[in-house]
């Protein structure tokens, strides 16, 4: 089992992640305020002060095998950029929308090539070295859906659990225009889901838990 010096909101949250839990129910879970949670998810950095450490370390010991296994799958890919990555090289990042209009919300379904098939999932591009987050997430939304949004707020970052690849995530609000598949080399199709529907298209312990705890607050 992996050994934690000191955590950080980002260990905190790869640990949420491993035990496949909500902000609400990982919060429940340590007997700590959901917001604390929350600004694990907004602030990476942040070092808990030690009775969290203490907390974070009993959850970490008491958790399933499997959870202690993915939570040690997912702190290697965190730690492998850092450790491997050539000097002066910059790590894939993907600007993810979610885009909030009445009670929907905006999903593309990707082309796949490999035996996976087709998968359904926000809107989303890469930042190009020197680019900006956000400007990328309405750009792309445009791109590919023929949408206008404006971003709201962030809802924070993490190392996709699937794909390995740091993923910035942003709440946006629509603005105007028809969903349409606008990409049709990426995307297979484009429309608005029920916010409560989500999890029938994407699978729930692959979604970021602050989105997780949106979609909650909009119903």
């Amino acid at each position: 089992m992996d050994v934690i010096e000191r955590w950080s909101g980002r260990y905190a949250c790869l640990l949420q992640s491993a035990l496949r839990l909500g902000n609400e129910q990982f919060a429940t879970h340590l007997g700590i305020a959901v917001r604390t949670v929350a600004t694990w998810h907004s602030d990476a950095g942040l070092v808990p002060r030690r009775e969290m450490q203490q907390l974070l370390d009993t959850a970490h010991e008491q958790a399933p095998a499997a959870a202690q296994q993915r939570f040690t799958l997912l702190l290697a890919r965190e730690r492998a950029p850092a450790e491997s990555a050539p000097t002066g090289a910059q790590a894939l990042r993907v600007a993810i929308a979610v885009v909030i209009r009445d009670s929907d919300v905006l999903l593309v379904c990707r082309r796949d090539d490999d035996a996976a098939g087709i998968t359904w999932q926000f809107p989303a591009g890469v930042i190009k070295p020197g680019g900006k987050a956000e400007t990328t997430t309405v750009r792309e939304t445009l791109d590919e859906t023929g949408v206008h949004c404006a971003v709201r707020r962030h809802l924070g970052n993490r190392l996709h659990p699937a794909t390995g690849v740091l993923c910035d995530y942003f709440l946006c609000e629509y603005l105007a225009g028809e969903a349409t598949n606008s990409d049709v080399a990426e995307n297979i199709d484009v429309m608005w889901v029920p916010r409560n529907a989500v999890t029938r298209f994407i699978p729930v312990d692959t979604i970021f838990p602050p989105i997780l705890a949106v979609l909650e607050e909009q119903t």
